[in-house]
């Protein structure tokens, strides 16, 4: 039997940009939420960079890579934590969980870094960012106190460790987005219920997210 030739080929070449939005909040302002909210509704896919590391084989050269720094407490480098997420991405269309063609790239805890946002300019066009902001960053702690009680999540638990993981936000989070022009960010407030900042969202976002692709 023939192989299948460049024409006809049973998985074709990416091409192009990944059309995406981007999902920025501090620890606690309901990222995740939102991105779920806005997948199921608009049948866009959300992929946050957690889904991607926990997805990583440790057999795999990616997973064995991600180790080599994790177990010396270090984090990847960016060309190395854009190219598995690039992997990853081609993984997701070549298993029609996400088509490009149709679907905006819901995209949630990456770009972390402006070296991260300057790559990966290559493979996605940005139409939109979501800031989710908190004027009381302290009420975002409480909030992930309650939950690390409700969810037993340790993580969560140790006030100091979530005040330098918000600190750390805000300085990432400035340079990233000073990349981007300032007319492609919405920002919203995270302190008020999912629902309310779903609505708010929709509100801002209906046409982009409703346009076909």
């Amino acid at each position: 039997m023939a192989a299948p030739s460049e024409k006809n080929e049973i998985i074709p070449p990416i091409s192009g940009k990944f059309q995406s939005i981007l999902i920025f909040g501090p620890p606690g302002s309901g990222k995740g939420t939102l991105g779920k909210f806005l997948s199921s509704a608009g049948s866009h896919f959300h992929l946050s960079s957690g889904d991607i590391f926990r997805g990583i084989s440790p057999d795999s050269p990616a997973g064995k890579l991600f180790q080599s720094y994790a177990s010396k407490g270090h984090l990847l480098p960016d060309d190395a934590t854009v190219a598995i997420w690039r992997n990853y991405v081609h993984g997701l269309i070549a298993t029609n969980r996400y088509i490009p063609n149709e679907q905006f790239l819901l995209l949630d805890g990456i770009p972390r870094t402006k070296a991260q946002a300057e790559i990966m300019d290559e493979y996605i066009d940005v139409k939109k960012i979501i800031v989710l902001e908190a004027a009381q960053p302290d009420d975002l702690i409480q909030r992930m106190r309650r939950r690390a009680m409700i969810e037993r999540r340790p993580d969560d638990a140790d006030e100091n460790v979530l005040k330098t993981r918000m600190e750390v936000y805000m300085a990432e989070t400035t340079k990233v987005l000073s990349h981007y022009p300032e007319e492609k960010i919405s920002r919203f407030n995270a302190l008020q219920r999912p629902l309310e900042v779903l609505r708010d969202v929709l509100i801002e976002l209906s046409s982009l997210l409703s346009s076909s692709k």
